[in-house]
């Protein structure tokens, strides 16, 4: 089959629901948990806002638009290359300079989330993909990794999904390890349902938050806050994470779309 038929039978299965189009975005808006940074650092990103310039008024009598108030890594969003230190040199390490090829590709979704669910502070190892890889096939370079925790339900509630006490947040992430593992197989990037691609403990762990440290180092991208992962399988969904084209963006709010077969029967 030719690659241009291949993308008509595509279009068709779209069309027809045979593949469906999974939402694996967050709602962003005012309620939207936002990242607390560590009180020695900058200051934190401010809430979404949203105004309103019209709406079928004076302002505006026939159209209604708003302009927004938002951080580059503010709900659902993607980190650039650029986003962390390592990362800096990367020419193409930017929203708008970045290789948008490596955008769409298939999903692989690591199912941990009755871990998680019982311990907050889970960290995913090389020994839980070996074993997740012996049960679905090994991982593909150019392809997205995400870790189902299913923290997406905690979403609504800004302290319940930031999870943090007096010795830091505590949400579910990948040791260092796991994320060398990942980027040997030659994935094009990794995705977290938390606040953000590392766990919450990960400042005190070597190298300090390893996902952005390795990730970015080897010109990778990294997902946040993503939702519904577990509305897709484990392998055969595409994923599309496309940032805006910011100029010189270090990292954007994101539309996360995936394709699914649907079950047949």
């Amino acid at each position: 089959m030719t690659s241009a038929a291949v993308l008509e039978s595509l279009g068709r299965m779209i069309l027809s629901g045979g593949i469906e189009v999974v939402d694996c975005s967050g709602r962003l808006g005012p309620e939207t948990p936002i990242l607390k940074l560590p009180p020695d650092f900058a200051v934190d990103t401010p809430k979404v806002e949203i105004h309103r310039i019209s709406e079928y008024d004076k302002a505006g009598p026939f159209w209604a638009w708003n302009w927004l108030k938002l951080g580059e890594h503010s709900g659902t969003h993607f980190d650039a290359p650029h986003h962390w230190i390592t990362g800096r040199d990367f020419p193409d390490g930017f929203t708008d300079t970045l290789d948008v090829q490596r955008l769409v590709a298939p999903v692989n979704v690591l199912d941990f989330s009755a871990e998680c669910a019982a311990d907050p502070d889970f960290l995913l190892t090389v020994k839980h993909i070996e074993d997740w890889e012996a049960r679905h096939g090994r991982i593909g370079a150019g392809e997205w990794v995400v870790l189902r925790s299913d923290w997406d339900a905690r979403a609504h509630d800004e302290a319940l999904f930031l999870n943090a006490d007096a010795t830091g947040p505590h949400t579910p992430g990948p040791t260092a390890e796991a994320i060398a593992f990942l980027i040997d197989r030659g994935i094009v990037g990794w995705g977290s349902q938390c606040i953000g691609t590392d766990a919450g403990q990960a400042g005190g762990m070597d190298p300090p938050f390893p996902a952005h440290n390795l990730l970015h180092k080897h010109n990778r991208f990294g997902l946040a806050s993503l939702a519904n992962l577990s509305r897709l399988p484990p392998r055969g969904a595409i994923l599309i994470a496309a940032p805006l084209k910011i100029a010189a963006g270090t990292g954007s709010p994101i539309r996360a779309l995936a394709l699914v077969p649907k079950a047949q029967g």
